[in-house]
């Protein structure tokens, strides 16, 4: 992944409406999400949501399809795992993780220190 496009990914998902509406569109797996239900969903307008899926969209995190007359929005997975992917390559030096290295590889009781 290139790093213009890494940089895009997190500035959009650093702040707080976009984050809770990826992370909703995440949940509701391929099949996505109305617009209306997510912004019933997230509390927000849809004037305000329809900016904050620009923002993600233009980042490549969101795709869209019409159905009928409803637009229908899903996270994009592959860049999901592209970026996750980007942020992990270099974890413990390309080694298997240890509890040294990476806390999400911790025991539970260890990751919580």
């Amino acid at each position: 992944m290139e790093t213009n496009k890494v940089i895009s990914a997190l500035a959009a998902l650093a702040q707080e409406t976009r984050l809770a509406v990826f992370r909703l569109l995440v949940q509701a797996g391929p099949e996505g999400m109305a617009a209306t239900k997510i912004s019933e969903q997230v509390g927000i307008p849809a004037s305000s949501l329809s900016f904050h899926l620009k923002e993600m969209f233009h980042a490549d995190l969101v795709t869209s399809r019409q159905e009928s007359r409803y637009v229908i929005y899903s996270a994009n997975f592959t860049t999901m795992s592209e970026l996750i992917g980007f942020l992990t390559d270099n974890c413990c030096g390309g080694n298997p993780c240890t509890t040294t290295c990476s806390p999400s590889c911790a025991p539970a009781e260890e990751a919580n220190n």
